[in-house]
């Protein structure tokens, strides 16, 4: 693992304790000065856009992987949100900023051809289930989209919240979702 890469997950790992941890903290974490963190990254701000866009990449690579692990519309779509929870988790203090009104998002990553075509094939997941009657027509893709995403940020501040078992939270959240779109 390159060093760039090395302050990046120790970055994840210290900011999803302590978003407010100091520099230093992140430094000590690789087992580095924190001068030599600073020729990577000269500031906080860039050290955090280096770490959403270390996100993106999971996010983009998680999804592939979901789309491609099977042809069954209904299991890609489980799987595509589980891969969403993951993900969020995953990099918690970054939904938790990116959650915020007052904050100026960050533009995304350019996006290569077979994530575009992934998150395609997600756009043709639910008409091709309304097809098939799991999913009522009257409902608007649109509506499952946000409600899809809204999910995800649900069940991230659930886990956050210790209340509900780990081992549980991501079957609760595909069964609420699957409920909330008319799915048996």
């Amino acid at each position: 693992m390159d060093t760039r890469q090395k302050i990046v997950d120790a970055a994840i790992t210290v900011l999803n304790e302590d978003f407010s941890a100091p520099l230093d903290r992140i430094a000590e974490k690789t087992d580095l000065s924190r001068r030599t963190l600073h020729r990577y990254f000269p500031d906080r701000t860039e050290l955090i856009e280096a770490c959403r866009q270390d996100m993106m990449q999971t996010w983009q690579t998680a999804i592939l992987q979901a789309c491609n692990s099977t042809q069954d519309p209904l299991i890609q779509l489980e799987r595509m949100l589980y891969a969403g929870i993951d993900c969020g988790v995953r990099y918690i203090f970054l939904h938790k900023l990116l959650s915020q009104p007052d904050v100026n998002k960050p533009t995304g990553v350019p996006q290569n051809a077979s994530y575009e075509a992934a998150r395609d094939n997600w756009f043709q997941l639910v008409p091709e289930l309304q097809r098939r009657g799991l999913i009522s027509e009257q409902v608007n893709v649109t509506w499952i989209r946000l409600l899809f995403t809204q999910m995800v940020s649900v069940t991230i501040q659930a886990y956050q919240s210790g209340n509900i078992a780990q081992n549980d939270i991501k079957k609760l959240a595909w069964y609420s979702f699957r409920r909330s779109i008319g799915m048996e």
